[in-house]
């Protein structure tokens, strides 16, 4: 019989097949909240925004009012805002049972969203967010594509930035689980 490779000791108690299949779990679900909001990102990159640029800024405006007034949902949350944390868990316990390269690797991907992610976004895109939902649209369409042709690229700019960082993320925590 071929022996397993040594980077890969299996549990010999009950208490270690526990930590085992936490510290998986937990790996899994880092890449499933990092993959959920790195989507979340991309896809205003390669469709949303393309579509609302292509339409009359007067129904842009309004469609991102609503977009970003609906945002803060509890299906939204978790993944914006807890997903270092499920990354810092996952690294955490892969540290417990002795997995560093994965412990590091979880870890410095919650780092990267930490920054990239949450952090770049709160202090750039809500507050444009923010802004432009206290506006009432004009009717005249020109002053409308003004409005919006100033906050569309300035927000697409911090928009690509995040969604760069959430996808090293999403690779880290992906690295992370196979190296458990």
């Amino acid at each position: 019989m071929t022996p397993l490779p040594t980077a890969y000791t299996p549990p010999t108690t009950q208490v270690s097949l526990v930590a085992d299949l936490a510290t998986r779990s937990a790996g899994l679900l880092a890449v499933v909240f990092s993959g959920a909001i790195f989507g979340f990102f991309y896809a205003w990159i390669c469709s949303t925004m393309w579509g609302l640029d292509a339409t009359d800024p007067r129904v842009a405006i309004q469609a991102m009012q609503a977009m970003n007034g609906s945002v803060r949902n509890a299906v939204f949350a978790p993944a914006f805002f807890g997903t270092p944390f499920v990354l810092w868990i996952a690294a955490l316990l892969a540290w417990r049972t002795h997995r560093n390269h994965a412990a590091m690797s979880f870890a410095v991907g919650g780092l990267i969203y930490a920054v990239g992610g949450l952090i770049l976004t709160m202090t750039n895109n809500v507050p444009m967010n923010e802004s432009l939902g206290l506006l009432t649209v004009p009717t005249d369409i020109d002053a409308a594509r003004a409005i919006w042709v100033e906050y569309s690229g300035t927000w697409q700019v911090y928009n690509v930035i995040r969604t760069v960082f959430s996808g090293i993320t999403l690779a880290f925590a992906g690295y992370g689980l196979m190296r458990l």
